[in-house]
């Protein structure tokens, strides 16, 4: 009978594990989809953030070819 008690409480501990585990996965995956997304928005300001900057750089390379063409 002792036995049998003793591989109840195992048992009952093991769902109880498994229980709180599901609960922890669902959290973490969550929490991956909530990152994800703030690292897609970030990926999308670097890109925008390249953009303008290759914007300014070729207008400076303009006004600099334009500042040559004055000097001559």
């Amino acid at each position: 009978m002792d036995r049998l008690k003793n591989l109840e409480e195992k048992i009952a501990v093991a769902v109880d594990r498994v229980k709180a585990l599901k609960e922890e996965k669902i959290s973490l995956d969550r929490k991956i989809r909530e990152l994800e997304a703030v690292l897609n928005e970030k990926n999308q300001e670097i890109e925008s953030l390249r953009n303008e900057k290759t914007t300014i750089k070729s207008q400076v390379e303009e006004l600099l070819e334009e500042l040559e063409t004055l000097e001559i």
